[in-house]
């Protein structure tokens, strides 16, 4: 045996402890991998050795191997025996290589629950809380539920480390194991008033947390709470009762109006940022809670916009971006002490950082109002202009949009402005993804503003001629979507369709869902334009039409998709009937002025009678806009199975049974080298026609940076001389802000001016500037409401979704005992109970029959009623009571007409 341990001792002279594992992968960093397997060999021969210190120098090596991202599940069972040693150095290392690689679903926490029970009841505080902080690594259900009654009896330990830790365990119990929280909760309660601090704060920590899901449970913590926070200095111990009483003002508003006075006295007081923000945070939470009965409370609002404003001119981003989140707080309660600040929103847009800008714009969307509305998009815009990286111009696009479109255009005055400003964004902003945003927008306040319709579409005819004439893309394509789309449905409103159906038949190459839309709204131009030379009886100008239309549809019947193919067929087809019946009428016509020499040529021509009326009848009919979720709504009738088969499938054995009678001839999802190869080849004339024309398109593009030889210091610089000095050109939208601040201007000098006559102009611009109707039905299914809401689901992954109990109710472990059989002691005690009862009972009505007489069932029933009165006066009393009781402790004294 002496010459064993000898030679055990030799040879652990030479094992590689940590260090120099450490060393050995830094000097091997070419062959680091080989170098590691070699070790993982020697770390299992290691593993099999009888001595403990030689296992725990091999699991230290593991832990660290196991951070560089190496697998040891397979060294569980080493590791639990190195943790069982009574040595603490290596009890240490395994618990540490425990935490590591153990989790709350591994197999082998089984063998280490007597095991860690065992150091809870430890008399080394050290090993107890050695344990305490593995186990919070890798606790599972099972492991909760044994070993919650061990922790639980820790919480009353004489010694803080270990009261801090047990309690700070607890919480961990409680997620897995959620039943514990009742039994613990009075203990739990104890620790908030522990004489030592950190007990106190672990204690203030994991009731907050708790308070996350179900926080009515703690409301009776309040008076406990309020006199640590009054009385604590601690920063991060009242940061945490600080949010735990914003989360419980909203249950009790009583605390709230006590809440005010020590807030702001931290908010005056403290030089932590962080306290400070969530100071103002609560006080924003308490005045929402308590707006209705605390009116004044404005100076409280003061003061926070006044901090949070000096947290947003500080240079720290951080505090920049705390700041405007708290703003955005109080601008849905408190707007107009926010829009006080509007400049300081603006200067933000200008930050460097990205989220600052985009937060800076979420305040702007609360901030508007039907004054300043226009001017807010002005400046806006003119920092689009300015922005950089495509991402954020998209999300400014959309949030002018939100800004303008919210509340079902609430804010707006004068539409003829709004639609300018989409036509802007349109033509600023090519590229962007946002182009089916403005498209909405453009048919949605097209449909819903009737009186705005005529400038709309002449607005999209615009647009469609400006498209047309240029050869490069500037706008965005899917604006082209809604402009077609308008200029088809309200085509009455045009004053010249003729130059609008020659704009739609120029489109270029188009993406397939706009090219449909060209090609069903340019059957409607023609229609309105056949009305008018059908009543002119202009058939040369019809017949060019045709002609013109067929060309240009004909191309659109080669498009490799199958939708744009079916829209020109389909559109041909009437077009063909419809010309061909035109026709045939003027050949009549033509008949009747032979056979009648008396009939005028210049006869007027029925409405109803042309061949354009009929056409247009296709397309009569007022559109509403469709409520959101309206398809999902539509009831799906009875007998409709949709997951059935039109037509049942035919699987006959015949069906290809021979490879003789279907033979596929190679691949036919891949192409042949020979296949692909077979492209003609360009000459050199195409191949510099197709130079010439990529540098010509190259020199036209704005968007392409072009390269010349030049030298700019060689060029003459030359005065010029003009008599009209230079005008900036502004923006077509500009000209409605000069309007507006115009408009105010009047009103003031009618305030003062109110005997003088009011001018002509002044009668233009309140016509102008009144507010349009906009019309807000919505299309539903029969039956269907906006009210109806799908329900919301909570998130199954949130591991406090257990904690939402209640701690009022009785748990699973108290029913049982209700239920289960009792004693016989106790039957017999039962029995003991009601033999008396039915005695009281006999005796009483004995009474009441002895008493009762004939004419006193008046008085019994006033007995009756008195006695009922007194229980309901006692019952009320001892209600009082407690409030008062709980006003007394939080110093809360209100009157009682206010709290009955």
């Amino acid at each position: 045996m002496a010459l064993k341990k000898v030679k055990g001792n030799i040879e652990r002279m030479f094992d590689k402890n940590l260090t120099d594992l450490v060393r050995g992968i830094r000097n091997n960093k070419e062959n680091e991998a080989k170098y590691i397997t070699q070790c993982m060999e020697d770390i299992k021969q290691e593993l099999r050795q009888d001595n403990l210190t030689v296992k725990g120098n091999a699991i230290a090596k593991l832990t660290y191997l196991q951070m560089l991202g190496y697998d040891i599940s397979w060294a569980g069972f080493n590791v639990i025996e190195v943790m069982s040693s009574n040595k603490f150095t290596l009890k240490r290392t395994g618990y540490l290589a425990a935490s590591q690689s153990f989790h709350c679903d591994s197999e082998l926490l089984m063998l280490t629950t007597n095991m860690i029970r065992k150091e809870l009841n430890s008399q080394n505080q050290y090993d107890a809380g050695l344990a305490l902080t593995s186990l919070s690594c890798y606790i599972s259900t099972d492991l909760a539920r044994d070993l919650s009654q061990d922790i639980l009896t820790l919480l009353s330990s004489t010694k803080p480390y270990i009261r801090k830790k047990a309690v700070l365990m607890m919480y961990k119990v409680f997620l897995k194991y959620p039943e514990a929280l009742r039994p613990a909760f009075p203990k739990l309660k104890e620790k908030l008033e522990d004489p030592d601090p950190g007990v106190q704060s672990a204690a203030v920590n994991v009731i907050c947390e708790l308070a996350r899901k179900n926080p009515k449970n703690y409301l009776s913590l309040a008076p406990v709470f309020f006199k640590l926070m009054t009385t604590k200095t601690n920063n991060w111990m009242l940061i945490k009762i600080i949010k735990l009483f914003g989360a419980l003002t909203p249950l009790e508003p009583r605390l709230g109006k006590k809440l005010i006075e020590p807030l702001t006295n931290l908010i005056h007081s403290t030089s932590a940022m962080s306290l400070l923000y969530e100071c103002i945070n609560t006080v924003i939470a308490v005045l929402i809670s308590i707006s209705s009965g605390m009116p004044n409370h404005a100076a409280s609002i003061q003061l926070c916009v006044q901090k949070l404003r000096i947290l947003i001119e500080d240079s720290d981003q951080n505090l920049k971006y705390l700041g405007l989140l708290a703003m955005s707080k109080i601008l849905k309660t408190h707007p107009k002490s926010v829009q006080a600040h509007k400049d300081l929103i603006l200067q933000c847009l200008e930050d460097k950082d990205e989220s600052i800008r985009l937060r800076a714009l979420d305040l702007l969307y609360g901030m508007v109002s039907k004054k300043n509305l226009m001017e807010i998009v002005k400046k806006l815009m003119v920092h689009m202009d300015k922005a950089e990286g495509t991402i954020y111009r998209d999300e400014l696009l959309a949030k002018i949009v939100l800004i303008c479109s919210q509340n079902n255009y609430q804010f707006i005055t004068n539409f003829e402005w709004y639609l300018t400003v989409l036509v802007e964004l349109a033509q600023m902003e090519f590229g962007s993804k946002q182009g089916h945003v403005i498209a909405a927008q453009l048919i949605d306040v097209s449909i819903r503003v009737q009186a705005i319709r005529s400038f709309a579409v002449a607005e999209m005819a615009q647009l469609l001629e400006f498209y047309a004439s240029n050869s490069q893309f500037s706008i965005m394509q899917d604006v082209l979507y809604s402009a077609a789309w308008l200029c088809g449905e309200f085509a009455s409103e045009l004053k010249e369709p003729e130059a609008s159906l020659i704009a739609m038949l120029k489109y270029k190459s188009l993406p397939p869902h706009i090219e449909i839309v060209f090609i069903q709204n340019i059957l409607k131009l023609y229609a309105c334009c056949l009305m008018k030379y059908e009543l002119a009886q202009d058939y040369d100008k019809i017949c060019g039409m045709y002609e013109v239309t067929q060309r240009k549809l004909e191309n659109s019947l080669k498009s490799p998709e199958i939708e744009v193919q079916e829209r020109a067929s389909s559109t041909l087809m009437i077009l063909e009937v419809v010309h061909c019946e035109v026709m045939a009428k003027k050949g009549v016509k033509t008949e009747q002025i032979m056979e009648d020499f008396d009939l005028p040529i210049d006869a007027e021509v029925d409405k109803g009678e042309t061949v354009a009326m009929q056409l247009l009848n296709l397309f009569n009919g007022d559109l509403n806009p469709v409520a959101p979720k309206a398809q999902k709504k539509v009831p799906i009738p009875e007998g409709l199975d949709l997951d059935s088969f039109i037509e049942e499938p035919d699987f006959g054995e015949n069906e290809y049974s021979s490879d003789s009678d279907y033979e596929i001839k190679g691949n036919l999802f891949v192409k042949d080298s020979n296949e692909r190869n077979s492209k003609p080849e360009l000459t050199e004339e195409e191949k510099v026609k197709i130079r010439e024309a990529r540098k010509n398109e190259q020199m036209n593009n704005p968007h392409y940076l072009k390269s010349s030889n030049k030298k700019y210091e060689d060029i003459p610089v030359a005065e010029l001389q003009l008599d009209v000095p230079l005008k900036v050109l502004s923006k077509r939208s500009d000209k409605y802000l000069k309007f507006d601040n115009g408009a105010k201007k009047s009103r003031k000098n009618k305030r003062s001016k109110k005997h003088k006559v009011e001018s002509s102009t002044d009668d233009d611009n309140e016509l102008v500037n009144k507010t349009l109707m906009v019309n807000q039905n919505l299309e539903l299914p029969e039956g269907a409401t906006l009210s109806d809401s799908e329900g919301s689901v909570g998130n199954p992954d949130d591991p406090h979704r257990a904690l939402d109990i209640d701690l009022d109710l009785p748990g699973l472990d108290e029913k049982k005992l209700a239920d289960s059989p009792q004693p016989e002691s106790n039957k017999i005690k039962s029995k003991k109970k009601k033999h008396n009862k039915i005695k009281k009972d006999k005796s009483v009505a004995a009474a009441a029959a002895a008493a009762k007489q004939p004419g006193d069932d008046g008085e019994n029933k006033k007995k009756m009623k008195k006695s009922k009165d007194k229980k309901e006066k006692t019952k009320k009393k001892k209600s009082k009571e407690l409030s008062n009781e709980y006003e007394e402790a939080l110093g809360i004294s209100t009157p009682s007409k206010e709290f009955p």
